[in-house]
C-alpha cells in the first residue's frame, strides 16, 4: 500500500517535472535563436542611428560655417566693386558681415596685415600665427587659437587696384549648443577634430577622459592604441564608423565621420551605458517572447505558489481579526484599556520629541445615571461617547476606553501652544452639545485633565499621572469642565 503510494507520488512529481524540462528546453533554444539574431541587428541598427546622427551635426556645422562664407563672399564682392578708399564705407560693410554671418569679429587688412576691424579700430595681423598660413594657402578656413578657438574664413581679395584680405572670425564656442536637446546623456559630447586629432571645438561634456590632452588621438594612445591607429587610417581615408574605447573608469562609443571642411572629422561620444539602452530597446522583439516565455513557466508555477499564498493570507486575516478583536473595547468599538496603553506607549518611543496631550475624562455622576436610568441606559450611553467622539479625531490618534467610564484621548504631533487650546475647546464644546439615547436624550458632562508630552511626562506612566492630576482639578473645581496638569489654580 504504502509502495503504491509512493508510486502515485512520484508519478504526480513526475507529471510537473517533464512538462517543465520540456518547457525550459524550448525557452533556451528559443532565447538562444531570437538572442543572436536580435542582438546582431540592434547593434546594427544603433550604429547607423548613431552615424546618421553624427552626419546631421556634420551637416549643421558645415551650414554654419558656409553661412559665414557667403555672407563674406558677398562683402568681398562689394569692397572689390566699391573699392576701399571710404574707411567709414568699408568700417559700415565690415559691421554688417558681423551681424549677418554670426561671426564675432570681421577685419580688412591688406598684403601686409595691416587694415582695421568693424568698429573701425586699426588691427596689425602680421605677427599673428595665422598670417603666414593666410598668405601660404588657398584654402578659406584657417584654424587658430590666438584669443579663442576660432576659424578663420578668410576670402582674397585682388583687383588692380587692392591686395588685401577680408577676414572674419567665427568662435568655436558656437558649436557648444549643437548636442543640446538631441536626447543623449551628460556625459556625451561631440568634437571637431583635424587630421592629427587635435581638438578645435567641443559641444556637450568637455569633462570627459577623451578631451583631457586636447588631442583626441594622443588621449587614445595609452589604453586604446589600436583603436587610435584605425581612427586616424579611417579619417585620412574620410572613411566613417564607431570605435569602441575605455578610458580609466569611462567607456565610450566613438562616432566619426569627415564634416567636408579642410578634412576635419565630426565626433560624436557616447557613453557604453547609452549605446547598451539603446541596444536594449531595439532588442524589444526578444525581450518580447522572453518576457512571453516567462509569463508561461510563472503561471504553471504560480498554481502551486498561489495556493500556499492564499493560505497564508487567510491565516493573517485571521490573525489580524483576532488581534483587532483583542485590541477592541466591545461596548464602544474604541481601543480597549491594554491596547490604548501599548500604541501610546510605541508612539511615545518613537517620537520621543514630538509634542502631543493626553485628555483623560470621566463621565460626571456615572453611576447615578446607572442607578436611575439603568444600566442598559448607562451601556448606551458610554457606547454614544465611544461613537461620537471618536468621530471628531484623526484617524492617526489613539482614543480608549480605559475604565467604566474613563475614556482616554491622545493626539499626536501637536505643533503649538495655539493649537493646544484649539484641541482642548473642541474637547470641552463636544460635551457641550453631547446627548445619549435613541427615544430618551440625556446630555452628559464630563470632567476633564489634560497633560502635554513631554513636558510633563515623557513616559506613559507619568503622563498619565499629570492628566489625571488635572482631572482631580476638573472634579475639584464643580466637575463639567476641563483643567490642564499645570493649571496654577487648584
Amino acid at each position: 500500500m504504502e509502495k503504491s503510494m509512493d508510486d502515485r507520488n512520484r508519478s504526480s512529481i513526475l507529471q510537473w517535472i517533464l512538462p517543465t524540462a520540456v518547457m525550459m528546453i524550448v525557452v533556451m533554444v528559443m532565447l538562444f535563436n531570437f538572442s543572436s539574431k536580435s542582438s546582431a541587428e540592434a547593434q546594427d541598427t544603433v550604429s547607423r542611428t548613431l552615424i546618421a546622427s553624427t552626419e546631421s551635426f556634420s551637416d549643421r556645422f558645415k551650414s554654419q560655417l558656409d553661412g559665414v562664407r557667403t555672407v563674406g563672399v558677398t562683402i568681398r564682392a562689394l569692397l572689390e566693386r566699391e573699392g576701399i578708399d571710404d574707411k567709414e564705407r568699408v568700417t559700415q560693410l565690415l559691421e554688417i558681415a558681423v551681424q549677418c554671418s554670426g561671426a564675432y569679429k570681421a577685419v580688412y587688412c591688406d598684403a601686409s596685415g595691416k587694415g582695421w576691424d568693424q568698429e573701425g579700430g586699426e588691427v596689425s595681423i602680421a605677427q599673428a600665427d595665422y598670417f603666414s598660413a593666410l598668405q601660404d594657402t588657398e584654402s578659406c578656413y584657417i584654424y587658430t587659437e590666438e584669443n579663442q578657438q576660432t576659424i578663420l574664413v578668410a576670402e582674397r581679395i585682388a583687383t588692380e587696384q587692392i591686395h588685401g584680405y577680408l577676414l572674419m572670425y567665427y568662435s568655436m564656442g558656437n558649436i557648444s549648443t549643437l548636442i543640446a536637446k538631441s536626447g543623449y546623456d551628460s556625459t556625451s559630447f561631440l568634437a571637431v577634430i583635424d587630421e592629427e586629432g587635435k581638438i578645435l571645438g567641443v559641444s556637450g561634456a568637455e569633462t570627459s577622459n577623451c578631451l583631457a590632452t586636447g588631442n583626441l588621438l594622443e588621449a587614445m594612445e595609452p589604453d586604446n592604441s589600436e583603436s587610435a591607429r584605425m581612427l586616424r587610417n579611417r579619417m585620412s581615408n574620410g572613411a566613417k564608423g564607431t570605435s569602441e574605447i575605455t578610458m580609466g573608469k569611462q567607456s565610450h562609443v566613438l562616432v566619426y565621420v569627415p564634416t567636408g571642411v579642410e578634412g576635419w572629422e565630426m565626433v560624436l561620444g557616447v557613453s557604453q551605458d547609452y549605446v547598451d539602452r539603446q541596444v536594449n530597446f531595439q532588442w524589444r522583439s526578444t525581450k518580447s517572447m522572453i518576457r512571453s516565455l516567462i509569463i508561461v513557466i510563472c503561471a504553471f508555477i504560480c498554481i502551486v505558489v498561489v495556493i500556499n499564498i492564499v493560505s497564508r493570507i487567510r491565516s493573517n486575516e485571521k490573525r489580524k481579526e483576532l488581534e483587532d478583536k483583542a485590541d477592541t473595547d466591545q461596548l464602544t468599538g474604541l481601543n480597549n484599556k491594554l491596547a490604548t496603553e501599548r500604541k501610546i506607549k510605541n508612539y511615545m518611543a518613537q517620537n520621543p520629541q514630538s509634542q502631543s496631550m493626553m485628555f483623560l475624562l470621566d463621565i460626571d455622576n456615572f453611576k447615578k445615571i446607572n442607578d436611575t436610568m439603568g444600566h442598559a441606559f448607562g451601556d448606551e450611553v458610554l457606547r454614544s461617547l465611544g461613537m461620537q467622539i471618536g468621530a471628531i479625531f484623526r484617524a492617526t490618534d489613539i482614543i480608549g476606553r480605559v475604565g467604566g467610564d474613563e475614556f482616554m484621548i491622545f493626539l499626536k504631533g501637536i505643533p503649538d501652544e495655539e493649537t493646544i487650546l484649539k484641541e482642548a475647546r473642541k474637547v470641552e464644546t463636544f460635551f457641550k452639545g453631547f446627548q445619549a439615547g435613541e427615544y430618551v436624550k440625556y446630555a452628559a458632562t464630563a470632567s476633564i485633565g489634560v497633560a502635554i508630552f513631554p513636558q510633563e511626562g515623557a513616559d506613559f506612566e507619568t503622563l498619565y499621572k499629570a492628566a489625571d492630576q488635572g482631572l482631580y482639578k476638573a472634579k475639584k473645581r464643580g466637575k463639567n469642565q476641563l483643567a490642564f496638569y499645570s493649571d496654577e489654580r487648584s
